[in-house]
């Protein structure tokens, strides 16, 4: 994945690989907060740069207490995963 449209082309893709319930979960609770990290930065077609997923990571964590301690490791150890796209 380069950009933002190739990351959400990819969320999209979750549904149709029949993901797990949590990584479905995760993606959509994160893609939020890519889409208004994203607006700050420019438009779907931006790289997927090393700025956007700091900016990405600390929305994510300042709203860690919307989720339960369980649902906030689910979607931790998505970011890890995901955040290696970033560059």
């Amino acid at each position: 994945m380069n950009n933002l449209t190739e990351l959400y082309h990819y969320f999209d893709q979750l549904v149709d690989q029949e993901a797990s319930a949590d990584d479905l979960f995760a993606s959509s609770y994160i893609r939020g907060f890519i889409a208004l990290a994203g607006s700050e930065f420019g438009d779907e077609s931006q790289a997927l740069s090393t700025e956007l997923s700091e900016s990405i990571e600390e929305k994510i964590v300042a709203a860690k207490s919307e989720l339960t301690p369980q649902d906030q490791l689910i979607v931790k150890q998505y970011w890890l995963t995901l955040k290696t796209s970033f560059k």
